[in-house]
């Protein structure tokens, strides 16, 4: 495995900036802002900051190690390890643990890059959102709609049948049913991965 990520992959730069971006708006966050609820329910702002720098802190033996003694069930470790790394991190050596590894070449299994930049996406929005922070750029979402596919959708628990979604603010649109909601790429990503409610009747 590659010790960067590869520059090459626009994908790649992509996931690079976004970490970046996401870096920079934590690092001016008050510690009551860091302590407050996010959109993943039960956790606050540093616990999604633990859970997307897990990858970076802790090998993939301890992972799957952690993964069993859950039994198997990954979000059960997920919110183990959070809860036990916000315990013994300060905010600083979580921020810390984002900004050292802005070019790290982790990707989740069979997420390939564009999972990585899902991840980084979605769980930012997990914590801008609810504090009113500035949001990804359309055209960045944009490559975390395209990979949104059945896998995808059956991960977030999200039918489509019917419904066709189009952006307002870039070119990407998902489903081709005849009932058309139109919204912000943003807007769209936070309904399909379950953070907002669709619009009555979608």
């Amino acid at each position: 495995m590659p010790r960067q990520l590869d520059t090459t992959d626009p994908i790649a730069r992509e996931t690079a900036a976004e970490r970046l971006r996401l870096a920079d708006l934590y690092a001016a966050l008050s510690p009551d802002q860091w302590a407050a609820p996010s959109l993943c329910a039960g956790w606050r702002v540093r616990e999604v900051v633990a859970h997307v720098t897990l990858p970076y802190r802790h090998s993939a033996f301890r992972v799957l190690r952690g993964i069993a003694a859950a039994r198997g069930d990954f979000h059960r470790f997920s919110d183990r390890i959070a809860r036990t790394d916000t315990a013994r991190l300060s905010d600083a050596e979580l921020l810390a643990a984002l900004r050292d590894n802005v070019a790290h070449p982790w990707r989740p299994p069979g997420g390939g890059q564009a999972g990585a930049l899902s991840h980084d996406v979605i769980h930012g929005l997990d914590v801008t959102d609810p504090l009113g922070l500035p949001r990804p750029p359309a055209d960045r979402v944009r490559h975390v709609l395209d990979a949104a596919g059945p896998r995808a959708l059956a991960h977030f628990g999200t039918d489509l049948a019917g419904v066709c979604l189009v952006a307002t603010d870039t070119d990407v649109s998902l489903g081709a049913g005849p009932q058309v909601v139109e919204l912000p790429a943003v807007d769209l990503l936070l309904r399909i991965t379950g953070r907002a409610p669709f619009p009555e009747g979608g």
